[in-house]
């Protein structure tokens, strides 16, 4: 790789990805503009880690609830370091239960933004 192959840390993109409580969203969303990454990206996922199954009865069946309800959130950055919006995440998502969550960080070979065609780290 030559000098002139070299990324600049910079200009890295990251997506940063976490799956958390869904009571903890506006806390997340909150620090998450503090740090400066206000735009995410939210979706309602179900999943299981380590928290246990719950069950329950009705109608006189026992059932097993072992897909619990999660948010998924997605923050692209190129501006601020990932680390800290890792951090923001961790510190609003945390109770300190089992569930609280997982958070990924994940390169990003690209972006462009559909209005203006602007590539790389600017698009973002």
């Amino acid at each position: 790789m030559s000098d002139d192959d070299t990324v600049d840390a910079d200009d890295e993109i990251k997506l940063v990805m976490a799956m958390i409580r869904p009571d903890r969203l506006g806390a997340v969303k909150q620090a998450l503009a503090e740090v400066g990454a206000p735009s995410l990206t939210v979706t309602q996922v179900s999943g299981r880690g380590s928290q246990a199954a719950k069950k329950g009865q009705w109608r006189g069946e026992e059932y097993v609830v072992d897909l619990l309800q999660k948010v998924k959130i997605e923050c692209v950055v190129a501006d601020i370091p990932a680390e800290d919006v890792v951090e923001a995440i961790r510190e609003a998502a945390h109770t300190g239960e089992k569930g609280d969550g997982k958070i990924f960080v994940l390169p990003v070979d690209d972006a462009v933004q559909v209005r203006t065609g602007e590539s790389g780290p600017e698009a973002v």
